[in-house]
């Protein structure tokens, strides 16, 4: 699903009770219900929901000839009730990304309850994640009692892995091993001990010009061979790409054994992670990166 920001002279064409889902203010959460198969692949396109879906319709494809990047996102053959997901969307100006979560499965009659851990921040400021702080957490929220985590890290290539400065000779493997080099604060010295992550799938689609890398793998919370316990595995997607010399990665997590009924729902979160262009907000990575405030 290919997600874009209207641009502002757009909106005057929108009645005003649809400006707000389309354009949300600063790091405003929005409602919205998407419709989308279990049964497809990440990325995957969904379909929106809206009331007056008809008379929107038309004014989208009106707006098609003002913005080339105008989505759309209309109900898809196929799709059934019970398969919908209520999903929020948050826009990050400051680090310019936007993308969907899920609130509600009805099929499953789980609610969500997120609490946002980390606010969005500058990447001067933000998190490390490992000792040489290279890739830093600039935003997280996570539902503890469903064992969710989404995070947003941001950080620069990894030079022995991402050796080429031309993105589109990545592949998208080389791309996951790049950012989780840098994630991992695992050092590794021992035979016994194994790869903390294990890479189960990898590929890439191009967005609006720009590629992006999939990546889907095992992450090992005890290192050692003696501990099997599925439950001791998260597992992760994750959606990266590429801007101004630094990689802006979505990843969502969840415990193995939950993987069948939160898996495919983390899959259409990563996979509407997009990046935004860039307003007065925006603070790019490597501005001010002495400034901790």
């Amino acid at each position: 699903m290919a997600m874009a920001l209207l641009p502002p002279k757009t909106l005057s064409f929108l009645p005003n009770s649809h400006r707000n889902q389309v354009l949300p203010r600063k790091c405003r959460l929005q409602e919205k219900i998407v419709s989308c198969s279990s049964s497809s692949s990440m990325p995957q396109k969904c379909s929106l929901s809206l009331s007056s879906s008809g008379f929107l319709r038309r004014r989208v494809l009106i707006l098609l000839g003002l913005s080339s990047s105008l989505p759309l996102m209309f109900p898809s053959p196929g799709c059934h009730a019970e398969e919908e997901v209520k999903m929020a969307s948050v826009v990050d100006e400051i680090n310019a990304y936007t993308y969907m979560y899920p609130l509600e499965l009805p099929s499953e009659k789980l609610v969500l309850k997120w609490v946002e851990s980390r606010k969005p921040e500058r990447y001067s400021s933000a998190a490390p994640l490992s000792p040489d702080a290279r890739l830093r957490i600039v935003s997280e929220r996570v539902d503890i009692i469903d064992n969710l985590i989404l995070s947003v890290s941001i950080g620069p290539p990894n030079l022995q892995i991402l050796k080429s400065k031309d993105k589109s000779t990545w592949t998208a493997k080389d791309v996951a091993d790049s950012v989780l080099a840098d994630k991992s604060a695992l050092r590794v010295t021992s035979s016994q001990r194994v790869a903390e992550s294990s890479i189960l799938d990898a590929h890439s689609n191009e967005i609006d010009g720009e590629p992006y890398w999939y990546y889907d793998y095992l992450v090992r919370k005890s290192p050692t061979k003696t501990v099997q316990e599925s439950n001791l595995y998260r597992r992760n997607v994750a959606s990266t790409v590429e801007r101004d010399g630094f990689l802006y990665t979505l990843n969502a997590s969840t415990l193995s054994k939950q993987w069948d009924q939160m898996g495919p729902v983390l899959e259409k979160t990563v996979a509407s992670f997009r990046l935004l262009p860039s307003t007065e907000n925006y603070v790019p990575p490597y501005k001010d990166p002495w400034r901790f405030w």
